[in-house]
């Protein structure tokens, strides 16, 4: 943010608060720029806020949903695993080898 050295006068106090926060505070005085920093800048991911990414009630001690996934998986697996075996590209011979195709030469 840029703000000329009046309005920076008129709100000092709001003006470094908000350095402090970390935002970037400029003035400008006579076509020259200032930047108003802390000495110590708090890091931006200080500023993050969590999130509550884990439903409240779950027990973390309980892994009987770490046997479902699994077997949720194994079944997806298998079922791909099947079709691919089903599929037609799969069912072709496979290409001949080099030098069968070829009729060789006889040196003499």
């Amino acid at each position: 943010m840029e703000v000329p050295i009046t309005q920076f006068r008129q709100k000092i106090f709001t003006f470094v608060e908000q350095a402090l926060e970390g935002k970037e505070v400029w003035v400008t005085h006579k076509g020259r720029r200032v930047r108003i920093a802390p000495e110590h800048a708090p890091s931006k991911l200080s500023r993050i806020t969590p999130m509550d990414i884990i439903v409240p009630g779950v027990d973390f001690e309980d892994d009987s949903w770490k046997d479902e996934m699994m077997r949720e998986w194994e079944r997806n697996w298998d079922r791909q695993l099947r079709s691919a075996s089903n599929s037609p590209s799969s069912r072709k011979a496979p290409p001949p080898k080099r030098g069968q195709s070829r009729s060789t030469r006889r040196l003499t």
